[in-house]
């Protein structure tokens, strides 16, 4: 079975939108054990979609088109579907009130052209589930088929699992589960993971099962995958429970997380463990690390607040900071402490630093120091950080987390 994705928008070729949905959806077939050799992206034009879903299904087995379901005039992926088939459009009248009640739920006037969202090739089926307004579509198109699915995020995943990837499983003929874990590690590069991990990657490549894979995301770390097949779920969770328990021992306390968990969520889930609080105070961040604790359901049972002390002086006058140099490991643990005394937290956390684009009290652009503060004493941590202003802060903030974190043990 192969599968073809074809993204629909002249703002994805404008890269005025990052297709992220082609990727998602790339990774769950090959989890699924489908074979997609091509990802296309075509412009919001009728004729140049007919002739890239014909090049399409005289490739594949199967194609979903992402984007242009909407109520506008550029959306026109309905039209240029049932010319593929060579049928017209007809309107559900179902749907159509269906698309009605979910506006007068909201309380919102519906504009009519909301109602061509109801309108569907002859011999297309609407996908059962409907987050938003647009239906999606399962379109046959002889022994093959078309699958058209919303370009929200949120909309195009609930249906992609819930119809799209069972349908192509069974169209496959898939039977066995093909599952993955994601091991979150932060503190070595890729190269040094992919030293660390070499001869049990090399013993793997001979058994076929699991495999190892890694993937760089920037201020979320880097992530080791797990993918494993068996002849069911039961099966394969056994198979990466054991692979994980090798990879572990191999990494050690580099991995901070599994799959959605960040690292954010994992402190506050190990103070909340350990009956602690936390206060921040934050000059070269601005804020940005209260924003991601903040950001955790829960956050309030641990999270004591954060103090956003960018000039000089509210560090000197209301942190305690000794007037002096603020970019200094003195400083930063200053910082901390004063944080902790605000804030009546068990632990103070601060980071101050050069984000640039200029040098700041002859110090170079991306030197950071993260202070930490408890009852015990202070403490801190010096790190050159690369990239731009907006990467030189984000990835003082995960420095920042990455260091209580392993202070907490």
């Amino acid at each position: 079975m192969r599968c073809e994705i074809v993204a629909i928008g002249t703002e994805l070729l404008l890269g005025q939108i990052v297709d992220t949905n082609s990727a998602w959806m790339g990774e769950q077939f090959a989890l699924a054990g489908i074979d997609s050799h091509y990802h296309t992206t075509v412009g919001d034009n009728r004729a140049r979609m007919v002739d890239t879903l014909r090049l399409a299904l005289s490739r594949s087995d199967a194609v979903v088109v992402c984007g242009g379901l909407g109520p506008t005039q550029d959306d026109i992926t309905r039209e240029a579907i049932a010319e593929v088939m060579g049928v017209e459009l007809e309107r559900d009248a179902d749907m159509a009130a269906h698309i009605r009640r979910i506006f007068e739920s909201r309380n919102r006037r519906m504009s009519e052209n909301n109602l061509q969202q109801a309108d569907r090739p002859t011999g297309a089926r609407a996908i059962a589930e409907m987050p938003g307004t647009a239906p999606g579509l399962v379109c046959p198109v002889g022994d093959k088929v078309i699958y058209a699915v919303p370009g929200v995020p949120y909309e195009m995943r609930e249906m992609l699992n819930g119809t799209v990837l069972p349908d192509l499983r069974r169209r496959a003929g898939v039977s066995a589960a093909i599952r993955s874990r994601v091991l979150k590690t932060w503190g070595n590069s890729e190269s040094g993971l992919a030293e660390l991990l070499h001869d049990r990657i090399l013993e793997l490549d001979e058994i076929g099962n699991p495999t190892l894979a890694f993937q760089a995301s920037g201020i979320e770390g880097l992530k080791v995958r797990i993918t494993a097949k068996a002849e069911d779920d039961a099966a394969a969770t056994r198979i990466l429970d054991a692979e994980e328990v090798r990879v572990r021992e191999i990494l050690g306390d580099v991995v901070f997380a599994l799959d959605g968990a960040s690292m954010e969520s994992v402190v506050l889930d190990m103070l909340k463990a350990r009956g602690l609080t936390l206060a921040v105070a934050e000059s070269m961040t601005a804020g940005l690390v209260g924003a991601r604790l903040g950001g955790i359901p829960g956050a309030s049972a641990v999270f004591r607040g954060g103090i956003i002390s960018y000039a000089s002086e509210v560090k000197f006058d209301l942190l305690g900071v000794p007037e002096g140099p603020v970019v200094t490991a003195a400083c930063a643990e200053a910082m901390a402490a004063g944080a902790r005394r605000v804030l009546g937290a068990d632990i103070g956390l601060a980071t101050t630093g050069v984000a640039g684009p200029d040098k700041q009290e002859g110090q170079p652009v991306g030197l950071a120091f993260l202070g930490l503060a408890t009852a015990e004493g202070k403490k801190s941590l010096e790190v050159r950080l690369p990239g731009d202003r907006n990467r030189i802060r984000e990835y003082a903030v995960i420095n920042l987390l990455n260091f209580l974190r392993r202070e907490l043990g």
